[in-house]
């Protein structure tokens, strides 16, 4: 069972909190403006490929962005369930769930609404010597994923 101790409700708060910033993030900027939020030695896993480092998390998100010539899609980070387990002082793990919608699916078939997949994910944060939580690493798996119609 993740627990936390009465004087760690600051810490998972803030916690929380960056995780929220780092989907703000995604949703808002595409990931452009994530470095302030990861710790400069991150392990990023995304499209199954880790990504060593704060500067190559964003370099993936600005070489991203020319995927997408007419500009990128819509797309919004829905997440639930966060559970919080404390490493140590400074370190901890969160596990959540993650609703991706995103306006690709109209090339799909499907309404806007309808989300494009959905993944259990993992980060781990730490806390830096300025005293904030940073991503230390991220890695996810998806449960469902829309596939196109045929």
């Amino acid at each position: 069972m993740a627990k936390f101790e009465a004087h760690q409700a600051a810490d998972v708060l803030a916690i929380h909190q960056v995780i929220n910033e780092w989907a703000f993030e995604m949703d808002v900027n595409n990931g452009l403006s994530m470095g302030p939020l990861l710790t400069e030695d991150c392990q990023y896993v995304v499209r199954g490929e880790c990504r060593d480092g704060r500067d190559a998390v964003v370099a993936f998100y600005t070489g991203r962005l020319g995927e997408f010539p007419d500009g990128p899609p819509i797309h919004r980070h829905a997440l639930a369930n966060h559970r919080v387990t404390f490493k140590s002082a400074d370190e901890a793990r969160c596990d959540f769930n993650l609703t991706y919608f995103s306006s690709v699916v109209a090339a799909m078939g499907a309404d806007l609404a309808d989300p494009l997949s959905y993944a259990d994910v993992w980060m781990d944060v730490r806390r830096c010597e300025d005293g904030h939580w940073r991503i230390a690493s991220f890695d996810s798996k998806p449960v469902f994923v829309r596939s196109p119609k045929k």
